[in-house]
């Protein structure tokens, strides 16, 4: 199997033109696309380190995403905080499953899922794994693409302290677990962002093509 740097090919990560490369490249050399006149790099520079601080801090701040108050709702003098797992029960309570799982899946399961897929990927970079590489690409494919739609809690609150300052007998105020939870969100599309899926293909760039590959 002959890889694009093998050929001499580079691919332009904005417009995806295919470029070839000159025979010789001197130092410090800069490419351009000839299309989109972006820089060329055969590998995003500085790729794993910047998604692991990425990932790192997503990690971190998932803990008080999911432990403090991501809103307070008062009602006639009474307040209420809810974490995004007791806004699900209550949701349960009420006989709200429909939108009890939307939030389960968008704002909990998701989340953690991307954070461990990328986890994952990173460890089998790390390792050097031959493991089904085209799985491990398009496990990341995946998770590049669902992870945007974690945001649907914040959308929530919004529209609700949108709707409910227009009356005097309920307040909405969204809490530190909602700015946490907004932040794991972006930091984890960044980290998807920065992430190169090419890099899970080096590993096996030049050992013998496996059954589970072709």
């Amino acid at each position: 199997m002959t890889t694009a740097r093998e050929a001499g090919l580079i691919s332009c990560h904005f417009c995806h033109t295919l470029s070839k490369l000159p025979e010789k490249i001197e130092t410090h050399t800069v490419m351009h696309c000839p299309c989109c006149q972006s820089c060329l790099h055969s590998r995003y520079p500085d790729s794993l380190r910047r998604t692991w601080a990425l990932l790192i801090a997503a990690f971190i701040l998932y803990i008080p995403a999911n432990t403090f108050p991501i809103m307070t709702f008062v009602y006639l003098g009474e307040g209420q905080s809810d974490t995004i797992l007791s806004g699900v029960m209550h949701l349960l309570e009420e006989g709200l499953w429909p939108l009890a799982l939307l939030i389960f899946i968008a704002s909990i399961f998701i989340p953690i899922l991307k954070l461990l897929t990328l986890l994952g990927l990173l460890l089998s970079i790390h390792f050097k794994t031959h493991w089904r590489p085209k799985d491990r690409t398009i496990m990341y494919r995946v998770t590049e693409f669902v992870g945007r739609w974690s945001m649907v809690d914040i959308f929530v609150i919004a529209l609700l302290v949108a709707l409910v300052q227009f009356g005097n007998s309920a307040t909405v105020t969204p809490d530190f677990g909602a700015l946490a939870f907004a932040a794991v969100v972006i930091l984890t599309m960044f980290a998807a962002h920065t992430f190169d899926p090419r890099l899970i293909w080096d590993a096996i760039e030049n050992t013998p093509l496996r059954s589970e590959n072709k």
